[in-house]
Parts: C-alpha cells; sequence; structure tokens
C-alpha cells in the first residue's frame, strides 16, 4: 500500500486550489464579461436617446408649423361681419374675405349650423391662404387665394356623403328630451322637433306619459358609414291623448321650404307658445303675492323656471328694440314683431351672440339665456306678450296660422305628402 507523504498531500492541495481559484475566476470573468456588455448596450441605448431627444429639441423648439386651420360652426345671432372680425389678421385681409363670400349668390343668407374652416398660413403676412364655407349639407365652396393675393378665387365644391333617411317612434316616458335621447336621436334634430311644435304645444303641460312620437330625418354617413351630420326633418308625429299631429316638410316655392299638416296649412305662427324648452310653468298670468315684494300685485307674464343657461328663443321674427338693464327684470330683451306684437324677456344671465338694440331676429333664435337678475329668487325667464301696448296672458293667445296652400300648391303638397306616407310605410316594414 503506498501513503501519501507530507509532502505529496502538500503538493495535492495546492493543485486542488489553483484549480477551483481558476475557475471561479473563469465563472467571474464570465459574469462580469456578459454584465458589462448589457451595461455598455443600455448605455449607448440611453446616450443615444438622450441625443435623439437633445436634437429634436434643438430642432424644433423655434419651429412652428406653416399652416394651420381654425374650425367654426355658426350661432344663431352670428352674421358674416363678426365670424371674419374674430379672425386674427389685418383689416384689409378681412374686407377682401367678406367682400368675397357676399359675392356668392349661394351665401347671401348665413344659417345657424353653417360650418366655416380658415387655413392661415404663418410665414406670409397674407395669412389667410383658404377657407371653406358649407352652403348646405351636400356643398361647400372654397375660396383660395389669387396669384397677386388682392383676391380670392371661388369654386364649388360637392362633398361625398351618402344621405340616409332614418324613422324613429316611441312611447315618452317622462320627458321629450330623454325618450329622444335614449333612441340616439341627435341633439339638433331633437331641438328642431321641438321648435315645430312649439307653435301649438306647451311641453311642460301638453304632454302626458304614454304619449307618443314618430320622425323621420336625414343622416349624412362619410365613406365608413359612419355618421357624420344630420339634414331636415322630413316628417314628423305627436301623438298627444290619442290625438296626431302631424307635420310634412314642403317646398311650396323655390328654397322656400315650410312644414305643414295634414290640411295644408302652415304650423308656423305669428309667435311661439312658449319660447323655451325643457322648462315648467313656474308662475301664471294675474294676481298674485310677489315672492320677494310680499304683497299682492299683477303679474304681467307667465314665468318658465328652468336652469341657468338654458336658451332663450324669440318667439317670433322682428327688431330687437331693448338689449340691456330693465332694472327688476334684470338683463332683458325686447323684440317688436309688427304693428301688433312685442315681447319681453327677462332675468337673463347674458344675451345671445350679437343681440343688441336695432337687430333683426328670426323665430326661434336663440337671444338670451336663462338666469336670475334683477328682481329674481332663482332662474327663470319671465317672459310678457305686449298686443297693442297691453301686456296679456301669452299662454291664451290665439294666433292664425300662416300660410295655407291653395290651388297647385295644395294639389302638389298632397302628391309629396302621400309620397312621405309611402316612404314611412316602407321604413316601418324595413325595421320590422
Amino acid at each position: 500500500m503506498r501513503y501519501f507523504t507530507k509532502n505529496t498531500l502538500k503538493e495535492y492541495s495546492i493543485f486542488f486550489w489553483t484549480i477551483l481559484i481558476s475557475i471561479l475566476a473563469i465563472l467571474i470573468f464570465i459574469i462580469y464579461t456578459k454584465n458589462k456588455e448589457e451595461q455598455t448596450v443600455k448605455l449607448f441605448e440611453s446616450l443615444e436617446n438622450v441625443y435623439l431627444k437633445k436634437t429634436i429639441q434643438e430642432i424644433t423648439k423655434n419651429l412652428d408649423p406653416r399652416f394651420t386651420s381654425i374650425n367654426y360652426i355658426s350661432k344663431s345671432g352670428d352674421t358674416y361681419e363678426n365670424i371674419v372680425d374674430d379672425l386674427i389678421i389685418g383689416k384689409n385681409e378681412k374686407k377682401l374675405i367678406l367682400n368675397s363670400i357676399l359675392k356668392e349668390k349661394d351665401l347671401k343668407t348665413l344659417r345657424t349650423n353653417q360650418k366655416f374652416t380658415f387655413k392661415f398660413d404663418n410665414m406670409n403676412k397674407f395669412k389667410i391662404v383658404e377657407f371653406k364655407i358649407e352652403t348646405d349639407k351636400k356643398n361647400e365652396i372654397i375660396f383660395k387665394t389669387s396669384n397677386t393675393k388682392n383676391s380670392f378665387t371661388s369654386k364649388k365644391i360637392k362633398k361625398n356623403f351618402k344621405k340616409k333617411l332614418v324613422y324613429k317612434e316611441t312611447s315618452i316616458i317622462d320627458s321629450l328630451y330623454n325618450s329622444a335621447i335614449n333612441l340616439k336621436i341627435s341633439p339638433n334634430i331633437i331641438i328642431e322637433f321641438a321648435r315645430l311644435y312649439g307653435f301649438q304645444v306647451d311641453f311642460q303641460r301638453d304632454i302626458w306619459k304614454d304619449d307618443s312620437f314618430q320622425i323621420i330625418y336625414e343622416e349624412y354617413l362619410n365613406d365608413k358609414n359612419q355618421t357624420v351630420d344630420t339634414g331636415e326633418i322630413i316628417f314628423a308625429n305627436l301623438n298627444l291623448q290619442n290625438n296626431d299631429l302631424q307635420l310634412y316638410k314642403y317646398e311650396y316655392e323655390k328654397n322656400k321650404i315650410d312644414y305643414f299638416d295634414e290640411n295644408g296649412k302652415s304650423i308656423k305662427k305669428t309667435l311661439m307658445k312658449t319660447p323655451i324648452n325643457g322648462a315648467r310653468l313656474s308662475s301664471s298670468y294675474g294676481k298674485r303675492k310677489h315672492p320677494i315684494l310680499g304683497y299682492t300685485k299683477m303679474h304681467t307674464g307667465t314665468d318658465f323656471a328652468a336652469p341657468t343657461g338654458t336658451p332663450i328663443m324669440a318667439s317670433g321674427d322682428g327688431k330687437v328694440t331693448k338689449a340691456g338693464w330693465c332694472g327688476g327684470g334684470g338683463n332683458c330683451v325686447k323684440i317688436k314683431h309688427n304693428k301688433t306684437y312685442q315681447t319681453v324677456y327677462a332675468h337673463m344671465s347674458k344675451f345671445g351672440r350679437g343681440i343688441k338694440k336695432g337687430v333683426r331676429v328670426k323665430q326661434g333664435q336663440i337671444i338670451g339665456y336663462v338666469g336670475s337678475t334683477g328682481m329674481s329668487t332663482g332662474p327663470h325667464l319671465h317672459y310678457e306678450v305686449i298686443e297693442n301696448g297691453r301686456k296679456i296672458n301669452s299662454q291664451k293667445l290665439r294666433l292664425p296660422s300662416g300660410k295655407i296652400l291653395k290651388g297647385e300648391d295644395r294639389k302638389k303638397f298632397e302628391v309629396s305628402k302621400i309620397k312621405i306616407d309611402v316612404l314611412k310605410s316602407n321604413l316601418i316594414a324595413k325595421d320590422n
């Protein structure tokens, strides 16, 4: 048997530890190298990002886009003058734009919800290089600067929208507005529907639970079949306590469109029954105990309670004779409609755009917003009707309908009405 000497064991021990240390060194080297590579990559990535960011910042810090566009949708009370005047451009340029607009026959009348687009050149003193104005749902006019930049050239463009007719019907559970919203009807259509029936229906008192309505209106779709806009109401029916109030759209003269009942009578009257929607009648015409003064006196108008900011409409065509402070009436507007009738709207929070003394307004145009200015205990509209200089009860006012179709117009209307009724039947059948 061979025995290890002391020296031999010592030699083996040294060899073993040498091998072990070598292995550990190799492992440490490998791990270190890998980590170092990863750290180096991360470092370079970080440096690259920092460099990129700084480079982009240096390039873009003083760089603005050359061309920018702003869009505007006309509101009640707007004029071409005030729209152009709001543009941050020179006076000569404003005048040039306005003159170009007024030359176009299709733009003689500014409509509510008409779309404007203005393209600015931020590198040029003559800032507006192009602007577009919608003439109707299907067409627009584009204006571009000429080479001399002293005039605009105009061109009519037809939009690539598809028109779709939509039929909706439902029972009214709590309110007309909420019932329509539940059907996903556009607010624009709901407002127009309420405006049409505002001549003969008090939405606060005349509508009962389980009354119903039907409506056919236009929608405009893009190439992805997405609804981009709504058009006009074609047909409407409001069923109140089993009585149908049907309205048909009819063009009785070129570009003169109105809504007529089934007997060919225009629903339009001199004055609307209520110049506000979404309100409740809080105080009627007649003697009452004044809520602030505390004694009984004559209440010469009708009060409609509504949230602050609720739009107030002109109840008829006319001329604004006052738009300002009316003492206890707060902010008020007075309108003279004709030789017989005037109306007053009091306690407004603010006036509608462009509403001032001397301005002519259209029936249904927004002239102000509900508030509680003056002698008032809460937000509401105080509405007065003056007949031949005497304040009367607006809710008992009986006004004749507008135009009554006769002769050839009546025959054409009957044909149009039949077509709409057939259309309604087809749309109902399609939905079912």
